[in-house]
């Protein structure tokens, strides 16, 4: 495993016909590729409202899957093309959620990487917002501290 610098970009829409809301988070994680799968692991924030939730991503030919556990958890399956259903727990209870695939682009390596996901989310057959989901994953370099 590596330490790496974690940056996200996500877009989303909650109708065709309102704006695009968009949010970036940086992060410190860790990261490991292997065989042409990928894995990277970080605490999500306040900034992305899941605060004591770890987020494991794995990238691999077939797909990505990302694992949140903690205040929120959740297992979320990207397959170009493909709807999965998943459960997602908060405190305030469980919803089943679905996950409609529109476009998965990746390319990883052992220094990092970046992934790209168009989905739509919906809850009970009901849209709930369309995605645009950014990834990109760097080393870390410099003098590193435990803080």
């Amino acid at each position: 495993m590596k330490d790496v610098v974690i940056n996200i970009h996500s877009i989303h829409a909650y109708d065709v016909t309102e704006e695009e809301d968009s949010m970036d988070f940086t992060t410190d994680g860790v990261y490991s590729y292997e065989d042409g799968i990928c894995r990277l692991s970080y605490m999500e924030s306040d900034v992305t409202g899941m605060p004591g939730t770890r987020t494991v991503v794995v990238v691999s030919p077939e797909g990505i899957v990302v694992d949140r556990k903690g205040a929120l958890t959740s297992r979320m399956e990207f397959r170009e093309g493909l709807r999965n259903s998943f459960l997602y727990n908060t405190p305030y209870g469980t919803a089943t959620m679905g996950v409609d695939t529109r476009r998965i682009r990746h390319s990883f390596n052992e220094h990092g990487g970046s992934a790209e996901i168009d989905y739509v989310v919906d809850m009970e057959h009901m849209v709930a917002v369309r995605n645009k989901f950014k990834i990109n994953v760097k080393e870390q370099t410099g003098v590193q501290t435990n803080g």
